[in-house]
């Protein structure tokens, strides 16, 4: 019984991971369970077994990109202490994961905005729900650095949060649709600049 659990368990990780794959290239509107079926082998009626319907399906997806990229950026970065040397990890991972990898296969985050900006429903709430939680992070450890006196007492934390997302959408976009390849060089002196404005 447990042997099966757990190959039912990797199967969906290869269903999710597949339509996840199949999402950062075409957009989480491609994502059917028979396109997911066709790239992984199983039968549509498997993978419905398995996840369930379409829309329950791609706030998987949703969630899958949150949980990588939290794992990625922010939880390697708690162990700098509290402050700016946290912000600054944050900042530098984040920036090596864009140029690294959605680079090269697009970032859910950005191109989901773009696509569902316009629509309502679930799967725009997952997505919507999922960047307002990242952004609340970011804002938390920006306070901190203020506590910790490394950042001004004025420092607007919403401010340099939609700065800093700025500045990575821009990086998404020349590095994958410019294809320049300095963007992130520029992203990391764009970070100084902002960051020496801030600097307590």
């Amino acid at each position: 019984m447990e042997a099966r659990t757990a190959r039912s368990e990797l199967t969906r990780a290869a269903i999710v991971g597949a339509a996840l794959d199949l999402a950062a290239a075409e957009g989480l509107e491609s994502i059917t369970l028979q396109a997911v079926a066709d790239r992984i082998g199983l039968s549509k009626s498997g993978v419905f077994s398995r996840v369930g319907s379409r829309e329950t399906l791609q706030k998987a997806v949703v969630e899958e990109f949150g949980r990588r990229f939290i794992e990625d950026v922010f939880v390697p970065s708690m162990q700098q202490p509290k402050g700016l040397p946290r912000l600054e990890a944050i900042v530098q991972r984040w920036i090596v994961r864009t140029r690294d990898l959605e680079a090269r296969t697009g970032c859910i985050y950005s191109a989901g905005a773009f696509e569902l900006d316009d629509r309502q429903g679930p799967l725009r709430d997952q997505l919507h729900g999922e960047v307002v939680r990242w952004r609340a992070a970011l804002r938390r450890t920006v306070l901190q650095a203020v506590e910790a006196g490394h950042l001004r007492p004025d420092t607007d934390a919403e401010q340099l949060v939609a700065e800093l997302s700025a500045l990575v959408l821009g990086l998404v976009h020349d590095t994958r649709f410019l294809r320049d390849g300095r963007a992130a060089e520029r992203a990391q002196a764009s970070w100084q600049r902002l960051l020496a404005s801030y600097r307590a």
